[in-house]
């Protein structure tokens, strides 16, 4: 179908190399798009520019090292790219940081609300929902004063729903100490959400549509007792592979979605309902 080819277009995925920015970029690569990938991983950044150019040959594939957290950076990237590819058509905020805890240390001084720590709020609140906010400012705005564009915020199933933080027990840890899905975590993720709403009825007069998507769990490696008590809460029984966004990132940001705005896609395996 026509409404689903990006040829022409130019988009930017911030934590474009990340395990779903990677993803992203290559449905839209793959559609036709000219990609623009940021991280702050220069080695994964770098190979995964590689590999995407490597298979959409008729496009192009670039990689930027940018603090999306400083709106200076933004705007120098935002210049740059207009006279390299020209108008942005397509912002997807997709740049997170979901540490993750490998000590009874770090549990207890990263992980538990008690004894959270506000440099570490800061750092991560910055990172997930300024840095969204920043690249809106930057990017939205020219889209705003160019005819338009699309803008999709990557929030997550825990953006809906709390986190079940008994999944994240472990055995022979003392309850104190027991690892838990951080609080800024479910902050960034509901207020992504919150952004989508405002900048949708903000923007829509300039042509502007603005969506979220929410993805459930998707296997990364995790211990297999993790997985098992992730999966009991799933209707599906299962989490996602890393792929199985791709088509819906797709539909959200071209013109197959041109009368949808404002809307947070949940695609979890049914969590959310159960």
């Amino acid at each position: 179908m026509k409404k689903f080819d990006l040829s022409g277009k130019t988009a930017i995925i911030t934590g474009g190399a990340g395990l779903l920015g990677r993803q992203h970029a290559e449905a839209l690569a793959g559609a036709g798009a000219n990609c623009i990938l940021i991280d702050v991983d220069t080695g994964l950044l770098a190979e995964s520019v590689k590999s995407i150019q490597a298979s959409c040959p008729n496009v192009r594939i670039i990689g930027k090292t940018v603090d999306i957290t400083s709106i200076d950076e933004l705007e120098a990237l935002q210049k740059e790219s207009y006279k390299e590819l020209g108008k942005i058509n397509i912002l997807i905020n997709n740049a997170a940081m979901n540490p993750k805890m490998s000590t009874t240390d770090d549990l207890k001084e990263n992980s538990r609300f008690e004894n959270f720590i506000l440099e570490q709020w800061d750092k991560e609140i910055a990172v997930g929902l300024t840095g969204a906010f920043l690249c809106c400012q930057v990017f939205g705005a020219e889209m705003a004063k160019g005819g338009g564009g699309v803008i999709l915020n990557i929030a997550s199933d825990l953006g809906v729903i709390a986190p079940d933080q008994r999944i994240y027990r472990q055995e022979g840890i003392a309850p104190e100490m027991q690892p838990v899905k951080p609080v800024t975590y479910s902050v960034i993720k509901h207020g992504l959400l919150g952004l989508t709403k405002y900048l949708a009825t903000y923007w829509a007069e300039k042509n502007i549509r603005v969506n979220s998507l929410s993805p459930g769990g998707v296997y990364n490696n995790q211990p297999d007792a993790f997985v098992k008590k992730l999966t009991n809460l799933i209707p599906m029984g299962r989490m996602a592979e890393k792929d199985e966004y791709q088509a819906a990132v797709l539909f959200l940001v071209s013109d197959a979605s041109s009368y949808m705005t404002g809307i947070n896609l949940v695609i979890d395996g049914g969590r959310t309902v159960w």
